[in-house]
């Protein structure tokens, strides 16, 4: 798990690197095509914040458990008067809606913020590795995959027992058998066939419903 301490001792940037990145993303929310910063008119400065999105409604696991980190890092800056972060929430023609922050680039000094500083370090970080967290990555897969296995079975469900917490028995076997059937191809966890449910229900010696009577099946 990345620390703010972590990103102090070992930073990836120099103060060379945050002034360039600061020139170029001051203000940038003035070149988005079709939109208006509603919080434009209570900053006496406003050329000096930029806007980041961070993840939107149809977002695969990746990007909000990312999202998740920038927030968690930055969130001791969205604090009092004098604070330099400020959570986004915008809506978008497209996905609905989207998520981020306005960060402060300048102080009032003219000196890059330790906000956008930390900004660009897991900038900088997820350009050389794309998952940030990877506990909290796995753990978002884990449970999304859960979720889909009780979905994928939906028909399956109607013909058999299942006993309580058959979804983790399930997932279990399959990732011990057929671990393909578990491949997250589409950044929402995995997805199980009918076929693969149905042969972890027999292999699990989970009873069948054949006409009214139940049925082990081996």
């Amino acid at each position: 798990m990345i620390t703010l301490k972590e990103l102090k001792q070992h930073p990836l940037l120099d103060d060379e690197e945050y002034a360039r990145e600061a020139q170029e993303k001051a203000g940038n929310w003035k070149k988005f095509r079709d939109f208006c910063w509603h919080r434009q008119s209570d900053e006496p400065h406003p050329e000096q914040w930029a806007i980041f999105y961070t993840h939107h409604r149809d977002s695969g696991l990746l990007a909000q458990s990312n999202a998740d980190v920038y927030q968690r890092l930055l969130q001791r800056f969205t604090q009092g008067a004098a604070r330099t972060v400020v959570l986004e929430h915008h809506t978008h023609w497209a996905v609905g809606w989207v998520d981020g922050f306005s960060i402060r680039v300048y102080t009032a000094a003219g000196k890059v913020t330790r906000a956008f500083q930390i900004y660009c370090e897991l900038q900088a970080r997820e350009h050389d590795y794309p998952i940030l967290d990877e506990d909290d990555y796995g753990r978002r897969q884990y449970e999304a995959t859960l979720a889909n296995v009780t979905d994928a079975a939906w028909r399956l469900k109607n013909n058999w027992e299942l006993p309580e917490g058959w979804e983790y028995d399930v997932y279990n076997w399959l990732s011990d058998t057929t671990a393909e059937e578990l491949d997250d191809s589409d950044d929402q966890g995995g997805y199980p066939s009918e076929e693969g449910l149905a042969a972890a229900f027999v292999a699990l010696n989970y009873k069948v419903q054949t006409h009214g009577e139940e049925q082990t099946c081996s």
